[in-house]
């Protein structure tokens, strides 16, 4: 089962490292635990963002959209 994430952001498009800021600025406005799904462009933004995160303890989940998209739902670290 998939959670119910809390906000969505779009981010396609939109280049390195400002997606990652982005996805860092939202997080911080969920509670601990709590999920954001974030869509961007796959290959180095997906890693990037997906890898940044891991390090900093979040959990992420990486689906691939068609054509060239990911979609990271990602739980915010207690």
């Amino acid at each position: 089962m998939t959670p119910e994430p809390l906000q969505c952001l779009d981010l396609r498009g939109t280049p390195c490292p400002l997606n990652y800021v982005r996805t860092r600025l939202a997080l911080e406005t969920l509670p601990p635990q709590g999920w954001l799904q974030v869509d961007l462009d796959a290959g180095e933004p997906e890693s990037s963002v997906a890898e940044g995160l891991r390090g900093e303890g979040h959990w992420v989940q990486v689906e691939h959209l068609p054509p060239d998209g990911a979609r990271l739902l990602i739980q915010r670290a207690p």
